[in-house]
């Protein structure tokens, strides 16, 4: 896939944009506590960009509760669950925008790039208000849209569709395993912000995201 055909990004956010992860895990821990499933290191890491109800899903498994809820009760929890992380979203500010990405959005947007938001989060808009980024994005995929979340590549072709482009033309931008193997199956290029042992498939990977700008991409992927 050449660089040169991208004619438009799709960001994911936690991770990439801003730190709400941190948000996400005090909240599903708390959660956790609640259904009486012990919260692990390996627990934390295998809700990363997985959505809501997905994560539910994998915590009452972890604790041997998933026959335990009704459906109703399932998206009470959830629920609940969102509710406290909104909580946490309101402290959030512009400067809580990880290092370099607002500089890098608008260097996308200055060169004519279209860009979109591909996030698994249906907190996202709200995101986007407290950091005062909703102008740079041309629309966000509701992942309620979609009939599977990442990895399956639903919300990432959806991105495309939104722009009006082909997979092709695409680039998505990702920092969870599950994210970048999303991109890579809707046929888009992939670029990776984080370790390389987490992101090996991505087609391009940065360590920070401040290291990340146009001119390094074209030089990676040209």
């Amino acid at each position: 896939m050449n660089f040169a055909d991208i004619a438009g990004f799709a960001f994911d956010l936690d991770g990439v944009i801003a730190d709400t992860a941190r948000f996400h895990t005090q909240a599903w821990h708390e959660l956790a506590d609640q259904v009486q499933t012990p919260w692990t290191p390996e627990l934390e890491a295998s809700l990363k960009g997985v959505g809501r109800m997905d994560s539910l899903e994998l915590i009452l498994k972890a604790g041997g509760h998933q026959g335990e809820y009704s459906q109703e009760e399932k998206v009470a929890l959830a629920t609940s669950k969102n509710d406290r992380y909104q909580e946490l979203v309101k402290t959030l500010t512009p400067s809580d925008a990880l290092p370099g990405m607002p500089a890098f959005l608008a260097e996308l947007q200055a060169a004519g790039y279209r860009l979109v938001l591909a996030s698994a989060s249906k907190n996202a808009p709200t995101v986007l208000k407290y950091l005062q980024l909703e102008d740079v994005f041309e629309g966000v995929v509701d992942p309620a849209s979609v009939a599977h979340g990442k990895p399956a590549p639903d919300i990432y072709l959806a991105a495309a569709e939104m722009l009006d482009l082909a997979p092709a033309q695409v680039a998505g931008v990702e920092d969870a395993q599950a994210g970048v193997a999303a991109i890579n199956a809707a046929g888009e290029l992939s670029i990776g912000i984080g370790p390389a042992s987490d992101l090996k498939e991505a087609a391009a990977r940065f360590d920070r995201t401040d290291q990340v700008s146009l001119a390094k991409l074209k030089e990676r992927l040209s």
